[in-house]
């Protein structure tokens, strides 16, 4: 709707609407929460009967602002929160106070190389060319945390592009990483809405060595396009020798638990563009994407 059209509505505007009903004189009436307008009543939006609408409004909320930012697609990152990038490693192990977290700093400082190798990657889809009409396609998108999302959001900063980061309350005190472009910044509540935007506009994605949170991520997207309820991407993983000694998926197949073919859904890479080189083989015989 163009701003004309907004104009000459009949009615009037909510923003006007609730900038009126802020003026109105204090009475025991207007004072009493009932007399809140739905939509400014934060303690009616946030009871357990209004689920379904804050489930539409998390939904709506990023899908709007991405639409107005004309971002068509993504390239998403997953990955630990936890390895540190590469000049941080030895300060990590130097500052473990026991042996066991010396072991452990130790073992994320091997892993250290992928941060970099996030950002190499970042980097690169960041600069893929906006088209004719101004959509962006692989825009990086990730957590909006430190480590590996942190990387690819740096990435994409690095060359001077905008990047997503979609964050989420947790009960510990937490913050997006600075290099999130602040009008992509975006804070959810419900994880089933966050998983649903980290793929609605997904064109590839790529999984470092990560724990729980990553793998939470990367199995429901393998499980959605095994079941036929998403068209299949690109999936990059990072790290052959991490996650065969994680999962072994090969002896998933062999059980019969998956099928081998499913194997094929994982493409198996080390460096950043190798990663890229993957993507493009991907959708060499597709058309260009549009709008």
């Amino acid at each position: 709707m163009t701003r004309k059209e907004i104009e000459e509505r009949k009615f009037r505007p909510a923003r006007e609407e609730a900038g009126d009903a802020a003026k109105q004189t204090g009475t025991p009436q207007t004072q009493s929460a009932a007399y809140r307008l739905a939509f400014q009543d934060d303690e009616f939006l946030l009871r357990e009967d209004l689920r379904p609408v804050r489930f539409q409004l998390e939904l709506l909320k990023p899908q709007l602002l991405m639409d107005e930012a004309k971002i068509e697609s993504t390239f998403v990152f997953y990955g630990s929160a936890r390895i540190p990038e590469p000049d941080q490693v030895q300060a990590r192990i130097d500052a473990a106070p026991t042996p066991e977290l010396k072991r452990l700093a130790e073992n994320l400082g091997k892993k250290a190389h992928y941060y970099e190798e996030a950002r190499k990657l970042a980097r690169i889809a960041a600069q893929y060319p906006v088209n004719a009409a101004g959509c962006r396609h692989f825009v990086v998108c990730s957590g909006g945390g430190p480590s590996i999302m942190e990387a690819a959001n740096r990435g994409a900063q690095d060359v001077g592009q905008t990047t997503i980061g979609m964050n989420i309350v947790l009960p510990h005190e937490q913050a997006p990483n600075r290099f999130v472009t602040p009008e992509l910044s975006f804070q959810f509540h419900y994880f089933a809405l966050r998983k649903m935007h980290f793929l609605l506009r997904a064109r590839a994605l790529a999984v470092f060595p990560g724990g729980f949170g990553t793998f939470d991520e990367m199995f429901e997207l393998l499980t959605l396009i095994q079941t036929g309820k998403m068209k299949p991407i690109p999936i990059l993983l990072y790290g052959r020798d991490f996650w065969n000694r994680v999962v072994d998926f090969e002896a998933l197949a062999d059980e019969g638990v998956i099928s081998h073919k499913d194997l094929d859904l994982l493409t198996w890479v080390e460096n950043a563009q190798e990663g890229w080189d993957a993507v493009q083989r991907f959708y060499e015989d597709s058309d260009a994407p549009g709008c």
